[in-house]
């Protein structure tokens, strides 16, 4: 068994799986506990170094992680087998609110108004309560992130940080 495998279940028996709503018509909620400081897993989520680590649903290093946190500043993220094609998961921040919430704009569509994400980090004891509202123009463009599978990949995206936290400070 790989460490990251290792990590992976340690982190599965200790925590919760996400959860995936669907509250309306426009928006997808996931919730996860994290068995960290909420401090640590703001800093998991806007720092590079740390989000080049887990962000891939796959498990593999971002091939650029790019970040610019502050209000209006961008950020993009390449994975590794998407970097010659050049399909990046980019975005502006729209307010940051360290450490207790995040939210930015997501460049998902060409021609429709971007998704807002906003994080909102929850400290409950020594755990990390994540609730994340992908809010959309229309129920078309929410029904168009459900078809892209964007919930099970952001699903995963968090089973990653939850392996990755333990080993950052």
């Amino acid at each position: 068994m790989t460490a990251r495998n290792a990590n992976t279940r340690a982190s599965a028996e200790n925590t919760e799986a996400a959860k995936i709503a669907t509250p309306n018509d426009h928006e997808i909620v996931i919730t996860r506990f994290f068995d960290a400081r909420r401090a640590r897993v703001f800093a998991a989520w806007t720092q590079a170094e740390h989000v080049a680590h887990w962000w891939d649903p796959s498990g593999a290093p971002l091939a650029i992680c790019e970040i610019d946190l502050r209000p209006n500043g961008a950020f993009r993220w390449v994975h590794r087998a998407a970097h010659d094609e050049g399909h990046a998961f980019a975005g502006v921040y729209l307010e940051i609110a360290a450490p207790e919430r995040l939210v930015f704009a997501v460049d998902m569509f060409a021609s429709r108004p971007a998704p807002i994400a906003t994080l909102v980090f929850a400290e409950e004891g020594n755990r990390t309560k994540l609730t994340i509202v992908m809010a959309c123009e229309t129920k078309e463009d929410r029904d168009a992130l459900l078809q892209m599978r964007v919930d099970s990949g952001t699903a995963q995206t968090l089973e990653n940080l939850a392996a990755y936290l333990p080993g950052i400070a």
